[in-house]
């Protein structure tokens, strides 16, 4: 059992003010969470109905839980079909640095929390350790973002800072590859392990700031010839064809 004003707590961190002043983050679903545990990330507390604690007793039982019955979950949680288990976190503070030789993913202005979720999973598959985010991107802490990475964000650095100021500190050392509807096809493109891909906003692009430090514009050409077709691809989908052509 959990009191009315824990419940009350909890939920604060529905909202990102309340995130960000007190330094933690919600994690839901049996996957995310098994993947926290398992991490470098400091977990506050965790909250897991009786079926749950019986199912996951093998890597639950060295941690404290606390009990809650489905209906006090369902308040607690930000899904629509609240999970069985659930966690508060501390956000990262500290960040490793991003080795010279080591492939970076730069995200200029992802707006989407599903979108960002998903090329972080991504970007797990392909080995991709460094991921960094203008302050203008959805955060990583948003509940959607956590879900969509099915556990990834527990495996990658996600860094937020100014992306055209980190792209232009970067250059004089490594490639800074840019995503654009006009480029040189990354079916022949000579990809090397250093190079900084950036992916740009889901509706503009890279924005024009970010376009002036890209040393190398590259494109995912369309099989569609001679007929009308989608403007441009989702940007999650967009990160994966290239980070699949890249690794």
């Amino acid at each position: 059992m959990i009191s009315k004003n824990r419940i009350s707590q909890i939920r604060k961190l529905h909202a990102k003010k309340f995130r960000d002043e007190e330094g933690l983050f919600l994690v839901e679903g049996y996957k995310c969470v098994e993947m926290l545990c398992g991490s470098d990330f400091e977990v506050e507390e965790i909250f897991a109905t009786e079926n749950a604690i019986r199912e996951n007793e093998t890597w639950l039982k060295s941690r404290e839980i606390t009990t809650v019955t489905a209906e006090e979950m369902s308040r607690i949680s930000t899904m629509q079909t609240p999970p069985e288990l659930l966690a508060i976190a501390q956000q990262r503070t500290n960040l490793p640095e991003i080795p010279n030789n080591q492939p970076v993913l730069a995200l200029d202005h992802i707006s989407d929390p599903g979108n960002l979720g998903t090329i972080i999973r991504t970007a797990d598959w392909f080995g991709i350790q460094h991921i960094v985010c203008s302050p203008d991107c959805v955060e990583l802490y948003n509940p959607k973002t956590i879900q969509a990475t099915m556990g990834s964000f527990a495996h990658i650095y996600v860094h937020r800072c100014p992306l055209a100021a980190f792209l232009r500190n970067e250059s004089p050392h490594r490639r800074i590859l840019g995503t654009f509807l006009n480029g040189e096809d990354i079916r022949t493109l000579d990809f090397q392990p250093s190079d900084i891909v950036v992916i740009g906003n889901e509706s503009n692009g890279i924005s024009d700031e970010v376009a002036k430090v890209v040393t190398n514009r590259i494109t995912i050409p369309s099989a569609a010839q001679g007929r009308e077709t989608a403007e441009s691809l989702n940007a999650g989908i967009a990160a994966a064809v290239v980070m699949y052509a890249w690794r």
